[in-house]
């Protein structure tokens, strides 16, 4: 007879208050669990909130969300109001009524660019030695190929001493979303999911459905479903690659990319993206796959030469600098340099994986005293990061030979370069990254102008 995890179906969970006897628990609460265990909770589900980092649940608990992200705040403080969410660092609290288990925890690479899944092991032993038959587990992560039927599979089975597909409920179903848009983006995305069997791949399905509106795209294989995840990253990192590699003949052949990139994608077929530095989690899901593929004693050329190309967009912006510099006739030694922006995409709030940190530890190096403003952080909370802040923008800017605009910030598309150049040395000079700055504006103003392929200016 199936255990109970695998009687969930769209009937059980049909409505808000079905959906009230059922238990779910979310492991780990960082920027895809948080929103998950937020969005089952409006659903109708009572959901408890699992993660180590007691200053991250008592975050929870008060209803403040540990990052920012639009919307989340408030759905977290609905839960908590309606008694359907809390939040714990107890095993035993954690799981004692969940029938449904949800894994969200990071899986980074380490200093050698290999997987490091020693959280989601030390997940999945905990879950294992708390489960009870009947338990339906869903796997959010992002992981390579063989993963969850192999390192997951195994610690849970061997921790617990049930067996996935007879005693307990096994399903892969990786997130597709984007800082500062995740809720929107779980909702209306399809979603692709695969299980250990039939009856988890219902179950799943159904306990799934109550958040998402867009398709649920049902797989053969788990493998499958986890190599879609990481093949959907792999393409936007090689088109990345791609434009980084065009924008450099750009701005030695004296061309300028946007024009390029604007001409080519009136072609239907084609989608060339912005150069520029590539953070967040692009540079590390690759290296996931890379790993796998390996193990069976492949090796993926194009991947690999992707993640070569955009490591070195670093190299490539600092040389940008130095062609300002040059212009300037001075050296970066000695000078004065404020960077602006150092989230790793624009309109977040999200230092994490963001290549701009590099840049910055690299001007150091280079004998720079580097000033930083983001828009997003505080100065406590830059300086808190280990990064020199400016203080405010003007401050920031007060005095420095060069301007490098590092992440496309809406509040920098606005700047008024007539008044930036007055506080500056002379004769000023900016470095665009983003793409945010209009070249001819910037040299009417007085300003050296360099830009990630835009090479008509720099002849």
């Amino acid at each position: 007879m199936p255990y109970e995890g695998l009687m969930l179906n769209d009937e059980v969970l049909g409505s808000y208050e079905r959906r009230r006897e059922h238990v779910i628990t979310v492991v780990g609460c960082g920027r895809i669990g948080l929103p998950t265990a937020c969005l089952f909770a409006d659903a109708g589900f009572r959901v408890v909130c699992f993660d180590i980092n007691s200053n991250v649940i008592t975050q929870i608990s008060a209803g403040k969300s540990p990052f920012l992200e639009p919307g989340l705040e408030d759905l977290l403080r609905r839960g908590l109001l309606r008694g359907l969410l809390s939040a714990t660092n107890d095993l035993n609290m954690a799981f004692s009524e969940s029938d449904i288990i949800v894994i969200a925890v990071d899986t980074p690479i380490d200093e050698k660019k290999k997987p490091d899944y020693s959280n989601l092991e030390r997940a999945c032993k905990s879950i294992g030695l708390n489960i009870k038959p009947g338990n339906l587990i869903i796997l959010e992560s992002t992981v390579g190929p063989g993963i969850t039927e192999g390192l997951v599979k195994d610690t849970l089975e061997k921790s617990s001493g049930l067996k996935a597909g007879k005693d307990f409920g096994l399903a892969f179903s990786p997130v597709r979303a984007s800082v500062g848009r995740v809720l929107q983006d779980m909702v209306s995305y399809p979603r692709v999911l695969a299980a250990i069997d039939k009856q988890s791949l219902v179950a799943a399905k159904a306990v799934l459905k109550t958040i998402i509106k867009a398709e649920i795209i049902e797989l053969s294989s788990i493998r499958a479903a986890e190599i879609t995840k990481l093949a959907e990253n792999v393409y936007r990192d090689v088109n990345l690659a791609l434009s980084n590699e065009l924008a450099l003949l750009c701005e030695k052949m004296g061309v300028d990319y946007a024009e390029v990139q604007a001409a080519a994608n009136t072609q239907p077929y084609c989608h060339l993206l912005k150069p520029g530095l590539v953070g967040g989690h692009i540079p590390k899901d690759p290296y996931l796959l890379i790993s796998e593929a390996e193990n069976i004693g492949i090796k993926l050329r194009i991947p690999l030469l992707a993640r070569k190309v955009n490591d070195e967009s670093i190299k490539r912006a600092l040389n940008l600098i130095k062609s300002a510099f040059n212009a300037m006739n001075k050296t970066i030694r000695k000078s004065r340099i404020a960077v602006l922006g150092v989230s790793y995409k624009p309109n977040i709030k999200e230092i994490k994986g963001s290549l701009v940190i590099s840049l910055i530890n690299l001007l150091q190096s280079k004998g720079a005293e580097v000033k930083v403003f983001d828009p997003f952080y505080s100065p406590a909370e830059l300086r808190d990061a280990n990064l020199p802040a400016g203080g405010s923008l003007s401050k920031t800017i007060e005095g420095v030979d060069c301007i490098v605009i590092a992440v496309g910030h809406e509040r920098f598309k606005r700047l008024n370069l007539g008044r930036i150049s007055v506080l500056m040395k002379k004769p000023p000079a900016i470095v665009d990254l983003a793409y945010v700055v209009d070249p001819r504006r910037a040299e009417e103003e007085g300003f050296i102008y360099r830009g990630l392929g835009r090479g008509v200016w720099t002849r």
